[in-house]
């Protein structure tokens, strides 16, 4: 455990200080990666260094986000700026399905039309294992923090498709080294584009959840209402809203209606708290809001 505890203390920084560390990374590889694609003639190499500068972008939106977000609530912002990270990741979703396209005419126009130009394999493979190398440490640092941030998350994942893009232009540079077949460039950049878009669907899908308020994934609001109604006292749940401000963040309110027995003997606070420690407990809901009323204001409302 002594042993871990360096690299494990690394990891677990502030989001902060590991996307500033992931976009130095990412900054010097794509530099590596453009002077490489110039040299080597390689679309694949060059695809895989737009890839990198989308993901400079994102690192700098997310740091911009991440501060943004850090921000106190106040009067008119009452919940805060946290949602600041959900746009941050909506620019990074939009971002990927532009490069895939990019990425995918460029690959096209060059197997329709192939151009004579001679591509370098042996220089298109180193570049392509040190973009592969610095991705994987990048992709180690944002491991941990993009469970607990969507902003992050963003990151991680556009990380996690540069690997594999540079796994492709690896592959591709060994088939021109073993086979001359030049075209295996294109194919490579084509693969690119398909592992991008999947992810940049997935990462806006998240955050169209999230602006839409829906519940949040993995959280059943019947099972939420079954656990609170087995509090004792608890007579119906109802009126429950479970949404999320940005990911790992979920708020939760609902009208609880409870016997007269709680009322009369001072027992509601109590109450509320347990009914809080449930949440926090079972669903990780830190965020809860509970109305409490006894069944003859319900009847009230009904008919009123």
């Amino acid at each position: 455990m002594h042993d871990h505890a360096p690299a494990a203390g690394l990891r677990d920084g502030s989001n902060r200080r590991l996307l500033a560390t992931s976009l130095a990374i990412t900054s010097l590889v794509f530099v590596v990666q453009v002077v490489g694609a110039v040299l080597s003639g390689s679309l694949a190499l060059l695809a895989d260094a737009a890839h990198m500068l989308t993901d400079a972008a994102a690192l700098v939106i997310a740091l911009v986000a991440g501060a943004v977000a850090a921000r106190p609530a106040d009067d008119r912002r009452t919940f805060g700026y946290q949602r600041a990270e959900v746009f941050g990741a909506l620019v990074n979703g939009i971002l990927l399905l532009v490069l895939a396209v990019w990425v995918a005419v460029e690959a096209v126009q060059r197997l329709v039309a192939p151009a004579e130009t001679e591509i370098a394999g042996p220089l298109m493979l180193v570049v392509a294992a040190v973009g592969l190398l610095a991705n994987a440490v990048a992709m180690w640092l944002l491991s941990s923090a993009q469970r607990r941030s969507i902003n992050v998350r963003g990151a991680y994942l556009e990380v996690l498709g540069d690997l594999l893009g540079s796994a492709a232009v690896i592959v591709a540079a060994i088939v021109i080294l073993t086979t001359g077949w030049m075209a295996a460039d294109a194919v490579a950049s084509l693969a690119i584009a398909a592992m991008i878009v999947p992810r940049a669907i997935g990462l806006l899908r998240e955050v169209f959840g999230v602006l839409s308020e829906a519940t949040p994934v993995g959280m059943q609001v019947e099972e939420i209402r079954a656990h609170l109604l087995d509090t004792p006292g608890v007579v119906a749940v109802h009126d429950v809203h479970v949404w999320s401000l940005t990911r790992g963040a979920p708020v939760f309110t609902a009208h609880v209606i409870v016997d007269e027995e709680t009322f009369a003997s001072g027992r509601a606070p109590a109450m509320l708290t347990e009914l809080q420690k449930c949440l926090d407990a079972h669903f990780d809901v830190e965020h809860s809001t509970f109305q409490l009323e006894a069944a003859g204001h319900v009847e009230h409302e009904a008919h009123g």
